[in-house]
């Protein structure tokens, strides 16, 4: 069962919540999906039975289509947020910071928007949010100037830095309690950058954010 974890390797003491999950949030990613650019943060949700360890071997579900990569950094919620207005106050109530991937069924996605249907059975599924550790925020700490990347069997699929998101990871935290409250052990995904694309079994992958985050795994047989 998945628990929340230091960087340190210790157990966090915090319930495991919902992953609140941004969509179009770097310009590069909205441009090669073609999709339109949003008024405000497109916001989606996976349950906690969707939260796995990305040390493990990721299983994609059979017969579903392409499963793609959406490697984001994720922020892990420690004190409870509602009617937030405060970017202090937003930054005051995380615990800290990691990586996830927003795994993505594409075909049954694209199938969903054709008919303006939610995207749940998409994204939702179980293990559709693999996860990291967490690295606990300290003063020094730049959410605005994070780089981080996924490499896929040696090639680099996926690389940003958090000075490219449309809404920066504090102003998304209070935009996201206005609509509903963030709880101590929820999750929140900040947007994936351009490289999304199909993951097959038996690739490796490496998930770099220095100097905290160097983490191998794979997709299993």
């Amino acid at each position: 069962m998945y628990q929340h974890i230091s960087l340190s390797g210790e157990p966090i003491d915090l319930p495991v919540g919902k992953v609140v999950c941004v969509g179009r949030n770097y310009l590069d990613h909205i441009q090669e999906l073609n999709n339109e650019v949003p008024a405000e943060p497109l916001l989606f949700m996976k349950p906690a039975t969707a939260l796995c360890e990305i040390s493990k071997p990721l299983v994609i579900p059979a017969d579903m289509g392409e499963c793609h990569n959406e490697l984001e950094v994720a922020l892990l919620v420690a004190q409870p947020l509602r009617q937030c207005s405060s970017e202090q106050t937003a930054a005051d109530a995380l615990y800290g910071v990691g990586l996830a991937l927003d795994l993505t069924l594409r075909d049954v996605q694209q199938k969903l928007k054709d008919k303006g249907q939610p995207w749940e059975r998409a994204k939702a599924f179980d293990g559709a949010c693999p996860v990291s550790s967490f690295t606990p925020l300290d003063a020094s700490f730049d959410l605005g100037n994070l780089d981080f990347s996924l490499t896929i069997n040696g090639e680099v699929r996926q690389q940003g830095n958090t000075k490219m998101m449309m809404r920066d990871a504090l102003s998304l935290l209070c935009a996201i309690s206005e609509v509903f409250t963030l709880q101590p052990g929820d999750i929140v995904l900040t947007g994936t950058p351009k490289g999304v694309g199909p993951l097959h079994q038996g690739d490796n992958l490496q998930l770099k954010m220095a100097p905290w985050f160097d983490i191998h795994t794979k997709v299993g047989e």
